[in-house]
């Protein structure tokens, strides 16, 4: 039987590098701590995405935006026709300690002590098209590089992420007496590699392994110089099936991730005509993920996983390098165990 567990001076680290990002500068994005070997991998894009952006999320880029060009438009998205390519850059940074310990006729046959440290780092091109003056549909297409280092392997990994597709909609015009609304809607596809497709300890991922559904409903509000915002959203995953992955002697056939609910609150403060900032706070929850495999004896078991919990805080700096554009920098920390050590990102429009 092996545990993995978090020592309390490993809980302590973590404390301290939170005190300190607080201090300083913070954004978000997530990974859920793996509760199974098999999850390891998909649990954490679980919780990247559920904690990532989402079509139509007020998030710090969007509101950064919108605090620092003023518009008489009735609707604050993209006009009919109208079309804008926007590139986003995130890095983010997951270090573990894990006790793996053996028991065999209740003896202690083997206990080691082992790090792992988790770079990934995410380049995300999005197209964006205006189909109505309050309708936007959206193309997203990431490119992912991941680097692990443990005590027995360094890995490295660059291909294509999951691709998703999404719409926005804002049902009512601007109104100054009332926030403003937004309705958005996304799917993602399994483009990137499974983690349910790569040998136990030979390989990572780029991908979730499966397809999902998102939407969200998403309110802000301008008080000049302030935004506030606020956003909600909920994922539904579809099961990946027929898989054959082995690890330690068992066959998993099955996983069943669990729905995620995550919501956001922050304020953008424009402190001149061309600087802004942000800080935000967001958490997301995760059901747990159903895992069907065959045993060792050939016995047909299901297990289910923990619910998880990720929660980021973060601060964010706009610059408005033109009337129409603003080229955005995020850095967070993350307040949960469940949550990355700490991000970087950057949103900068596409002008050709």
């Amino acid at each position: 039987m092996k545990i993995h567990t978090t020592p309390p001076f490993l809980k302590s680290e973590r404390a301290t590098l939170l005190s300190a990002g607080l201090l300083s500068l913070v954004t978000l994005l997530s990974t859920l701590a793996p509760a199974q070997t098999y999850a390891q991998e998909a649990n954490t894009d679980t919780a990247r995405e559920a904690l990532g952006k989402k079509e139509g999320d007020a998030d710090s880029a969007t509101l950064l935006k919108e605090t620092l060009s003023a518009t008489n438009k009735q609707y604050s998205l993209l006009r009919a026709g109208k079309h804008a390519l926007t590139y986003d850059l995130t890095y983010s940074y997951i270090g573990q300690q894990l006790i793996d310990a053996t028991f065999a006729d209740s003896k202690l046959t083997n206990f080691a002590i082992q790090n792992t440290r988790g770079h990934t780092v995410t380049n995300t091109f999005s197209a964006d098209y205006g189909l109505k003056d309050n309708l936007t549909v959206n193309l997203t297409v990431p490119v992912v590089s991941k680097y692990s280092q443990s005590n027995t392997s360094d890995e490295a990994l660059h291909g294509l992420g999951d691709i998703s597709v999404g719409a926005r909609l804002q049902p009512f015009p601007l109104n100054r007496a009332w926030p403003s609304i937004t309705l958005s809607g996304s799917a993602r596809l399994p483009t990137g590699r499974s983690p349910f497709q790569v040998i136990e300890g030979q390989g990572l991922s780029t991908g979730s392994g499966y397809a999902s559904g998102t939407f969200g409903v998403n309110l802000s509000k301008v008080i000049d110089p302030v935004a506030i915002f606020g956003s909600a959203n909920v994922t539904f995953a579809l099961p990946a099936k027929n898989l054959d992955q082995k690890s330690n002697g068992n066959t998993l056939y099955e996983v069943t991730p669990g729905q995620t609910f995550g919501f956001g609150v922050g304020f953008a403060y424009a402190m001149s005509y061309n600087i802004t900032t942000t800080l935000s706070f967001q958490e997301s929850i995760s059901g747990g993920t159903r895992l069907n495999y065959i045993d060792a004896t050939g016995k047909a078991v299901e297990n289910k996983t923990a619910s998880q919990t990720s929660a980021m805080m973060n601060l964010g700096l706009g610059v408005r390098v033109s009337p129409l554009s603003t080229m955005n920098f995020t850095v967070g920390v993350g307040l949960t165990s469940d949550s990355p050590d700490f991000t970087f990102g950057m949103n900068m429009p596409l002008n050709f």
